[in-house]
């Protein structure tokens, strides 16, 4: 395993690893799943007539672009004149959070409560330019989009503050939604400043009228989300149902925004990963061709009480690539709870002779599975 020390790593391929420590995330996983106890669980298990297994993978991907075929991403940040704020971002919300996520980045760096943050993106006649919502890249690029947006902001209102206390503009900082002089009693609030911001008479000369500014965002590289997710299941062997147990993911996604955004998208993500795993499957008639699941009715996907409760942690790596250190957290739940899954099938079946199941592995072909291998012994 690539150790942190040798970052950044030359893969010997396209891709140079900028960051990660690999062997730490593994050694959390391990620990949170008490990979340590899973003889006595296994042997447990086999006292009731069930096989288990446990599988462990270590993903890593590729996100967040830069993708020659794409644009930048773009995203407008306006103070209004009450002091409230409107973001317009590029990157549409499909419901991983990202009007929360922009809310907060702008929260973070004005000091103006969420609440008082409206968030309005897909509108290209707002926007010229953008890349939409994809790669795992809406927080890393969009999210750095509306990042830079709110530092023009707030350097445009250091101006216009500096201007109407008569200080010099580096003399100025913002904390919590106001301005002051350093080392003075001296300031005003953001939305004083916002209101003077939309009245040309009292701005500094040159400056047009208004506290909005928009930037845009390019990737210079890629972005590595790595992470291992240890499943542990049990296998009926009269049936050949396979039940999941215990789920166990820890994660490098950079630096996060929103930690209960992060574990939802990695709950979904793992959920889907073991659904493709263990139920969904496109069935065609062999004479006629014709689909046969092609309605959940018959397309079999993965409900609440087919999943565990997930043990959730991350090991934070920032990346250097964006402003805000973040790799992206798109895929990660899916792309390792579908290897971690089969390998602790493979695992419980093991010692029966059993080398290879295909996907989806439904009941009947482990129980045929397991039959086969009895017959040869």
């Amino acid at each position: 395993m690539i150790p942190a020390s040798a970052m950044p790593f030359k893969t010997g391929l396209v891709f140079t690893y900028d960051c990660g420590d690999f062997a730490r995330g593994m050694e959390m996983a391990l620990a949170l799943a008490d990979h340590a106890g899973f003889e006595k669980r296994r042997d447990a298990a086999r006292a009731r007539g069930k096989l288990r297994g446990l599988g462990i993978a270590n993903p890593i991907e590729v996100a967040g672009g830069p993708y020659t075929a794409l644009n930048p991403d773009t995203a407008e940040v306006r103070v209004n004149p009450d002091g409230s704020v409107t973001v317009f971002a590029c990157s549409t919300s499909m419901g991983q959070g990202n009007e929360t996520a922009f809310a907060q980045i702008v929260s973070d760096r004005l000091g103006v409560p969420p609440e008082r943050i409206q968030v309005l993106w897909g509108d290209s006649d707002a926007l010229g330019a953008g890349r939409g919502n994809g790669g795992s890249g809406a927080l890393s690029v969009g999210g750095s989009a509306v990042t830079r947006a709110t530092e023009k902001v707030i350097e445009r209102g250091r101006r216009i503050a500096a201007h109407l206390m008569e200080a010099a503009p580096p003399d100025v900082v913002l904390r919590d939604a106001r301005f002051t002089v350093a080392g003075t009693d001296r300031g005003l609030t953001l939305a004083a400043v916002a209101r003077a911001a939309y009245q040309p008479k009292q701005l500094p000369p040159g400056l047009e009228p208004g506290l909005s500014e928009t930037a845009a965002f390019a990737p210079p590289a890629v972005t590595f989300p790595n992470g291992t997710q240890v499943c542990e299941i049990e296998i009926d062997e009269e049936t050949g149902a396979v039940r999941v147990v215990r789920h166990t993911v820890v994660d490098d996604v950079g630096r996060m925004v929103n930690p209960m955004l992060v574990k939802g998208q990695i709950h979904g993500g793992a959920v889907q990963g073991l659904g493709q795993g263990l139920f969904e499957l496109l069935a065609y008639d062999a004479e006629t061709g014709q689909l046969l699941t092609g309605s959940f009715m018959d397309y079999a996907m993965p409900r609440a009480d087919d999943v565990p409760f997930f043990e959730v942690d991350s090991h934070e790596v920032p990346t250097q690539v964006n402003p805000l250190g973040a790799k992206g957290v798109g895929e990660a739940g899916t792309v390792g709870a579908l290897p971690a899954l089969m390998n602790a099938i493979n695992d419980a079946l093991a010692p029966l002779g059993v080398r290879h199941l295909d996907m989806p592995v439904t009941p009947a072909r482990v129980w045929r599975a397991i039959r086969t291998a009895r017959a040869a012994r």
